[in-house]
């Protein structure tokens, strides 16, 4: 039987396929741009509310939160670094960090970050199955010094957080029925849904052997666990700059503890890199550690001007220009 051949117009389906990613690349490259214009339009009070704090502040503390913010970058850097066994490449890695930020502030919180980095991994040659591993370590390793670090200045400063008069009678029963529930239906997926536990259980195998392999090399564990414990603290770090420079009269330990509190406690909500629950959870804290509510106010809208909403445009660009060059 001869073979049928198709005419020369014909493309072949490869060049098809690089047709259509060399069109949409640039499209690619222009959403990171057009996602922050979309949320500062919709956010645009908070923005003006914000700016017009700063204007007020003192400047010299407000240059420290804003090393501190490009200090989380090196942190997050060093983590990532840390949680797998490959040498990433440095440049490349800080810049994925920036973009990664924004992509968080763009996306559902933790989602744009970690798709971010997935595919830079993926790209350096990282299989697909061991960056995965590495970013759920990388996730574990951040909550567990996270929640160190506040366990441990609780334990400092008891008197940190006065939440007594902030929750409501009878509220704390309901919250912890809330999450033994979750937990239930959580393991219950998983002993009746064999493809759910046979997946979990893969992934933990797999992530179980990346930890393992990791832990081996004491440069690569130092790297892991002190970025881990740099990043929330180099974040707690740039609200106290911010509260000094509009002096909120809370004492820095305190506000330390008030911001690991808020930021725990949202961890499971939903949305675009916390826009509006983080906003709604510093307050309370804040004002739970001893703060005045428009002092409060006032201090978290100036931090998340400096450590969400400037970042956000460089962030962006060079998200899109990591698209581009097809670094992710």
């Amino acid at each position: 039987m001869t073979a049928v051949r198709l005419p020369q117009e014909f493309p072949s389906r490869t060049a098809f396929r690089s047709a259509l990613r060399s069109s949409v690349r640039p499209v690619l490259c222009l959403l990171p741009l057009a996602l922050v214009i979309v949320v500062a339009v919709r956010h645009r009070s908070v923005l003006t509310e914000g700016f017009h704090h700063l204007a007020t502040a003192q400047w010299p503390w407000l240059v420290a939160a804003a090393a501190a913010t490009c200090g989380t970058w090196v942190a997050a850097a060093v983590t990532r670094q840390g949680a797998v066994m490959e040498r990433l490449p440095l440049r490349r890695l800080l810049a994925t960090q920036v973009a990664a930020g924004a992509a968080n502030h763009l996306f559902p919180t933790g989602l744009g970050a970690s798709a971010v980095n997935l595919r830079f991994m993926t790209v350096c040659g990282v299989p697909l199955a061991r960056s995965s591993a590495a970013l759920a370590l990388y996730l574990l390793a951040e909550s567990i010094a996270r929640v160190s670090l506040l366990a441990g200045l609780l334990i400092a400063f008891p008197g940190a957080l006065r939440l007594g008069g902030l929750l409501p009678d009878g509220a704390v029963g309901p919250l912890l029925l809330g999450g033994a529930v979750v937990l239930c239906v959580a393991a219950a997926a998983l002993l009746l849904i064999r493809r759910v536990r046979t997946a979990v259980f893969g992934f933990l195998r797999t992530a179980l052997g990346e930890a393992r392999s990791v832990h081996t090399r004491p440069v690569r564990a130092l790297a892991l666990w002190g970025g881990s414990l740099a990043f929330p603290a180099l974040q707690a770090a740039g609200l106290v700059a911010v509260g000094m420079a509009l002096g909120l009269p809370v004492p820095a330990a305190y506000m330390v503890v008030a911001y690991l509190a808020a930021t725990v406690a949202v961890a499971l909500v939903p949305t675009p890199g916390g826009i509006g629950s983080v906003e709604a959870a510093l307050i309370i804290a804040l004002v739970a550690a001893g703060g005045p509510v428009a002092v409060a106010t006032a201090v978290v809208l100036a931090y998340r001007i400096i450590t969400v909403w400037a970042p956000l445009l460089p962030g962006a660009l060079t998200l899109g220009a990591l698209v581009r060059l097809k670094v992710i």
